[in-house]
C-alpha cells in the first residue's frame, strides 16, 4: 500500500470557501487528520458525514508550539507508513502552517509521497472584506514571532495568530515601536464567515482593550508613511546575525562576551577605521566601518538580551539629539557660522541636563580617554569659557619655551623634573595642534602607522639581503626609508584615482 500523505487546506471557515478537490479528497479518504477542530467549518463536515481524528489533545500537552507541530508531524509520519492519509489545516496549507513544513522537508526523505492541494487563505478573505490590492504592497509577520520578524510600516502589514487579549496586549507594544500610538488598526475576526465575521476599527494603544479576540483573528495595520523611511537603511540581517551567534545554537565565544571584555576590541576596530582614513584607502575604510558598526551591534544586542535597550532605541535617540541639537537646520534657529553653532549646541545639551551645572566643566571629559584625546578634549572645555589663546601664535611660543624648560631639565640632571617637563611639552604641542585645526592623537597615530610601515619595509629588505638590519650602516637604512616613503606616494596616488568610488563597487 503506498505511503502517502495529502495535505488540504480547509479555507478561511466558511464552507463555501472549500475547493471543489479539496472536498472530492475529503468525500473520499478512508483516514483523514485535523490539525485542530476549532475551526468554523468543522461542524459542517460532521453534519456531511465526514469522520477525522483531530491533535487538539497536543495543545494541552505540549511545552510550546516547536515541540506539538514536532510531534504532530511524527504521528503522521508513523500513520502514513501504514497506507494514505489526509491532513488538513485550516486556510491554506502553505500560510503559516510549520507542521506541514516538516513534513514537505522530511516526506520524501522517509520514503512518503506528499501531495499539496491549496486552498483559500485567510489573507485572501480579508483582502475582500477590507477591499485590498495586494499588489500594492502587503506585508504578513507572525503576532507570536515580532522579536523575529519585523513589520514593513511603508505598506500595509497583516499580523496573524493574535489568539487572545493577552497576545494582542505584547503585539501591541511590539507595534508601538515601529507605528504611533494612535495608527489605526483594523481588527479582523472570522473574515468571510457568515454570522461570525466582525471587523472594527480601533487606535494601536486600544487594542488589548477588546475582548472578543480568538484564534480567527488577524490584524491590519495600513501603511504609515510618516515613518515608512527610516528603513532606508536597515540594519535586521546584521541584528538578527548577532542575535543568532548570541543564541543557544550559537558561537561559544560571542556568547561568552559582555561590555566589559569588548571594550578593547571596540577601541581597536576604532584605531583601525583611523589607520584607513589615515592611508586614504576607501576600499579599506568600507571595511573596517563595517567592524566598528559590528561592536555596536553586540553591545546593542547584549542591552537587549537583559531588557535595557535595543539597536532601535541607539538609532532612536541619536536622531533625535541631531534633530534637537541642530535647529539651525531642522527648526526656525539662524547661525552665521560654526562658532554660533557651537554655542548653541551647549545651550541645548544644558538644558536637556535639566539645567544644572555640573561641579566643574571638566567633568564630561572622561578619564579613560587616550592621554592625547584627553587633553584636546581638557582644553577644548576651558576653551569654551575664555581659556585660551586668541590664536595659534602664542601656543607655538608656549611650545618653545616648554621646549627650552625640557632642555634645562637634562642639563640637570633630574629625572622627576625631566616627566613633569616633558608632560608640559607635549600638552603644549597638543594645544598647539587644536588651535592648527588638527587632532593630535589622530596626528600622531598617523605618524605612529607611517613609522611601522617604513621600517616593517626597511626590514623586508634586510631580509631580501639575507642579513639583520643591524648589521647595516645607518646611510642604507635612511636610502630604504627614502624609498618606502616614495612607495607610499605611488599608493596613495592610486587610492585618489579610486575615490570616487562607490563602496558597492568594490568587489568589481
Amino acid at each position: 500500500m503506498e505511503a502517502k500523505v495529502t495535505v488540504v487546506g480547509l479555507g478561511p471557515g466558511a464552507p463555501g470557501h472549500l475547493s471543489l478537490s479539496v472536498w472530492g479528497v475529503l468525500r473520499k479518504a478512508e483516514r483523514i487528520f485535523l490539525r485542530t477542530g476549532q475551526h468554523p467549518v468543522v461542524p459542517w463536515l460532521v453534519k456531511e458525514g465526514i469522520s477525522f481524528a483531530t491533535f487538539d489533545n497536543f495543545y494541552e500537552t505540549g511545552r510550546d508550539f516547536q515541540e506539538i507541530y514536532r510531534r504532530m508531524a511524527d504521528t503522521l509520519f508513523r500513520e502514513a507508513a501504514g497506507g494514505p492519509l489526509v491532513f488538513a489545516v485550516p486556510g491554506h496549507p502553505l500560510v503559516a502552517e510549520e507542521t506541514v513544513g516538516i513534513i514537505l522537508e522530511e516526506g520524501p526523505r522517509r520514503g512518503l509521497k506528499v501531495e499539496v492541494l491549496p486552498a483559500m487563505s485567510f489573507v485572501d478573505v480579508i483582502c475582500s472584506a477590507l477591499g485590498l490590492d495586494p499588489a500594492g504592497g502587503l506585508h504578513l509577520v507572525d503576532g507570536l514571532r515580532l522579536d523575529q520578524q519585523e513589520p514593513v510600516p511603508g505598506v500595509g502589514n497583516i499580523i496573524f495568530q493574535v489568539y487572545s487579549r493577552l497576545v494582542a496586549s505584547d503585539v501591541k507594544l511590539a507595534l508601538m515601536e515601529y507605528y504611533p500610538d494612535s495608527h489605526p488598526v483594523m481588527v479582523i475576526r472570522a473574515a468571510g464567515v457568515p454570522g461570525l465575521e466582525r471587523i472594527e476599527k480601533h487606535p494601536l494603544y486600544e487594542l488589548d482593550r477588546l475582548d472578543w479576540f480568538d484564534h480567527l483573528t488577524s490584524l491590519y495595520l495600513p501603511p504609515c508613511p510618516e515613518v515608512a523611511g527610516r528603513c532606508r537603511y536597515p540594519l535586521d540581517s546584521l541584528v538578527e546575525v548577532m542575535a543568532t551567534l548570541r543564541s543557544e545554537k550559537g558561537c561559544p565565544w560571542d556568547r561568552e562576551q559582555t561590555h566589559r571584555s569588548l571594550r578593547r576590541y571596540l577601541l581597536e576596530e576604532a584605531y583601525e577605521v583611523l589607520e584607513a582614513i589615515d592611508q586614504e584607502d576607501m576600499y579599506k575604510l568600507c571595511e573596517e566601518l563595517g567592524d566598528l558598526l559590528l561592536q555596536i551591534i553586540f553591545h546593542s544586542q547584549l542591552a537587549r538580551e537583559k531588557g535595557f535597550f535595543d539597536i532601535n532605541d541607539v538609532v532612536k535617540e541619536i536622531t533625535e539629539k541631531m534633530i534637537r541639537r541642530h535647529p539651525h537646520v531642522f527648526g526656525s534657529v539662524k547661525v552665521r557660522n560654526s562658532a554660533e553653532v557651537l554655542v548653541n549646541w551647549e545651550q541645548i545639551k544644558a538644558r536637556e541636563g535639566g539645567g544644572k551645572k555640573p561641579v566643574s566643566i571638566l567633568k564630561e571629559v572622561p578619564r579613560s580617554l587616550p592621554a592625547l584625546l584627553q587633553a584636546s578634549s581638557l582644553q577644548n572645555c576651558a576653551a569654551r569659557v575664555g581659556f585660551d589663546w586668541p590664536d595659534y601664535r602664542g601656543a607655538l611660543e608656549k611650545v618653545d619655551e616648554e621646549l627650552r624648560e625640557v632642555k634645562q631639565a637634562i642639563s640637570r640632571g633630574m629625572k622627576a623634573e625631566l616627566e613633569k617637563e616633558l608632560g608640559d611639552l607635549l600638552f603644549a604641542v597638543v594645544n598647539l595642534s587644536r588651535l592648527l585645526g588638527v587632532e593630535a592623537e589622530v596626528a600622531l597615530y598617523g605618524t605612529i602607522n607611517r613609522f611601522r610601515r617604513r621600517f616593517q619595509y626597511i626590514e623586508e629588505r634586510a631580509r631580501q639581503h639575507g642579513r639583520e638590519v643591524s648589521s647595516f650602516t645607518l646611510d642604507q637604512l635612511d636610502a630604504w626609508w627614502e624609498e618606502a616613503k616614495r612607495m607610499e606616494q605611488a599608493e596613495k596616488k592610486r587610492n585618489n584615482f579610486h575615490a570616487g568610488r562607490k563602496p558597492g563597487r568594490f568587489s568589481e
